[in-house]
């Protein structure tokens, strides 16, 4: 025996970026996807494939789609339990929802289990990485590595600074802030399938001390990642212009103190300027694009060919609990929808809705030679997903006219309910 596992099933993936590129979808109707010690060694039509190894264990999952995992690149953890509250501007649901229960994390029981629940509601959900703000407090964010180590999924997270703005317990000062992120990066970075983020909560709730501390670290430690808020609502925007009136604007805040850059992700962006967009092109700043919660919280409609336009990487996040659940599918819907009615929409096609959920949340995540599609080399992280029986969606994928109109389907209908298995680096991670 080879040792080497050959699954069977149709695969989707995308290779390079729709937007730019033709013919970045691949299909294999019946594709055949090789594995061996946690990596692809090949993946395509499956007779081809199965010549590659012919002792390899066989796998049948025809009936069902095999994707690369999906990569959510903006969620709080310790949102989870506030999901649907709904009927309120963001500083208002900051204030009334987020930040109270945001405030529960400083009991460690509560925030473990807030934790284990939320890991595996990722994984439930076809997640395999995610970037992820932790909590205001070290042990609570402490939990959440623990939870994803043990799950075994790929986290991105960290402490999450503020010394202004949030109620006074979710305040640090820099130096306790400073303290505690250091040895969370000693503890938890680079620690098997985790990294560690910096994470300033967003430019309105940090001083410029606290934003010298966060550029500190990133001096310190050259391969950690950077996340945090921009542009996301016009009260908002009016706020940060108030409080850095040296600012000339909502970017220039991150830009100041070195937060901009290849390693960072910028969620929302939702009311950018023209001057921006052109920053964050040239630092090569990725944008976490959120449509659930950007039409949950009225926050307006991303304006997504203005970034592309703009040669602004962009990939999609779910922003529990702001968004409306951790289904990337549903995210990848909302955000099909919302640009067919916005003035100069970008038509989402089935590769351009894939790519946002996978590859370009790699290449956001500096992780594109890793993981995001299907090709040889690639770590093993994939989701195999097959509809329940007498389902909508069943009968539309055995009625699908084209491999396109099955991707389709799924981002249409799709849930937690048609994922069935998800493996990173070819350990399985949930199991329907």
């Amino acid at each position: 025996m080879s040792g080497a596992q050959l699954f069977r099933a149709t695969l989707f993936h995308t290779t390079a970026n729709p937007f730019r590129e033709r013919n970045a979808l691949r299909s294999e109707v019946d594709g055949g996807l090789l594995v061996r010690d946690g990596r692809i060694v090949a993946s395509g039509p499956f007779d081809e494939v199965r010549r590659v190894d012919v002792d390899a264990t066989s796998i049948d999952w025809r009936g069902g789609v095999i994707l690369p995992g999906f990569i959510d690149t903006h969620v709080h953890y310790p949102q989870l339990r506030i999901v649907g509250r709904l009927g309120r501007s963001l500083l208002d649901w900051l204030e009334q929802a987020a930040l109270p229960e945001e405030a529960r994390m400083a009991d460690e029981a509560y925030a473990t289990d807030t934790a284990v629940r939320f890991v595996d509601a990722l994984a439930a959900n076809g997640t395999t990485t995610a970037l992820v703000f932790g909590a205001h407090f070290a042990a609570a964010t402490a939990s959440l590595f623990d939870a994803a180590a043990v799950a075994g999924l790929r986290v991105i997270s960290g402490l999450v600074v503020a010394d202004r703005f949030v109620p006074p317990p979710l305040r640090q000062t820099p130096e306790d802030a400073y303290r505690d992120s250091s040895e969370l990066i000693r503890r938890f970075h680079r620690r098997g399938r985790l990294q560690y983020a910096v994470t300033p909560r967003f430019a309105l709730s940090a001083s410029d001390a606290m934003l010298e501390m966060c550029q500190t670290l990133v001096a310190e430690h050259a391969d950690i990642l950077v996340q945090s808020h921009v542009n996301e609502d016009p009260d908002e925007i009016r706020k940060v212009a108030d409080a850095f009136p040296w600012a000339p604007d909502y970017l220039g805040v991150y830009d100041r103190f070195g937060l901009t850059g290849p390693r960072t992700v910028l969620a929302h962006n939702v009311h950018a300027t023209g001057a921006e967009l052109e920053r964050l092109a040239a630092t090569g700043t990725s944008i976490a694009h959120c449509p659930t919660s950007n039409a949950a919280l009225g926050s307006g409609i991303f304006p997504l060919r203005r970034h592309i336009d703009a040669g602004v990487r962009v990939a999609l996040g779910t922003d529990v609990g702001g968004g409306t659940g951790l289904g990337m599918m549903k995210e990848g819907l909302q955000a099909y929808l919302m640009q067919r009615v916005a003035a100069d929409g970008v038509l989402l096609d089935p590769a351009r809705l894939l790519y946002l959920s996978t590859l370009a949340g790699a290449e956001a995540l500096g992780l594109a030679q890793e993981v995001g599609s299907l090709c040889a080399g690639k770590a093993a992280d994939f989701v195999y997903l097959k509809p329940p029986g007498s389902s909508v969606l069943e009968a539309v994928l055995q009625h699908a006219s084209a491999p396109e109109d099955m991707l389709a389907a799924l981002f249409t209908l799709g849930g937690a309910e048609s994922v069935r298995e998800v493996r990173v680096e070819g350990t399985v991670v949930h199991q329907r």
